[in-house]
């Protein structure tokens, strides 16, 4: 039965042909391309939460709130590398 939802155009260039060839061994190709395209969303999302969290650790050592880093002992360490 086909669907009611709206459609998208995906060209099948030399990368998701190569992407297609190696992982797509479902059937049909608009099945895989999907999975991509969800798991591309996913790690995205991941990544984008991941900066986010060290962004947000990095202000809350910069303000104080967070006294979990001793910056006198990096501070040692760096001069003992030198």
């Amino acid at each position: 039965m086909p669907t009611t939802k709206p459609r998208i155009q995906v060209t099948l260039d030399s990368e998701l042909a190569a992407a297609l060839a190696e992982f797509g061994d479902v059937e049909p190709r608009s099945r895989a391309v999907r999975d991509f395209a969800l798991r591309g969303a996913e790690a995205i999302r991941a990544e984008r939460t991941a900066r986010n969290d060290a962004i947000e650790f990095l202000r809350a050592l910069d303000s104080g709130e967070d006294d979990g880093y001793d910056f006198t002992v990096s501070e040692r360490l760096h001069a003992e590398r030198r």
